[in-house]
């Protein structure tokens, strides 16, 4: 399974690589935001991933900041996975604190939210 993930990734990263979200027609619109008018926690990670691939950090944090700070969470624990896999004394997620994960989805809603206020315009996907 870890080969598995890592492979999607690997493969899906390749993709956003190559072929740029900002460009029209070549990956689906959000359905929330086709649906609402709103942006979800999750639109522009699409086109800060591409940024990613390009070192291009300030437009990443322009299209979504929280994707860009969320990211580095996601690879540690990806090694951790690898590491457990190997044997070794690694970082597990079934240990953090349930207060946590509830801060999480707090900050989250939050910033769903602050990025609809009207006027916000440095939290929407650019």
């Amino acid at each position: 399974m870890f080969a598995g993930v890592t492979a999607a990734g690997l493969a899906a990263t390749a993709v956003l690589a190559a072929v740029s979200p900002e460009e029209p027609g070549h990956y689906p619109t959000c359905p929330f935001l086709a649906v609402s008018g709103l942006y979800c926690p999750g639109c522009g990670s699409l086109r800060a991933v591409h940024a990613l691939t390009r070192g291009d950090l300030a437009t990443a944090w322009d299209r979504n900041p929280l994707a860009v700070l969320l990211l580095p969470t996601v690879l540690v624990a990806w090694v951790a996975w690898g590491l457990r896999l190997l044997g070794r004394r690694a970082w597990h997620p079934s240990r953090i604190p349930a207060a946590w994960i509830w801060a999480l989805l707090g900050v989250v809603l939050a910033y769903w939210v602050a990025r609809n206020v009207p006027g916000w315009t440095w939290l929407s996907p650019a």
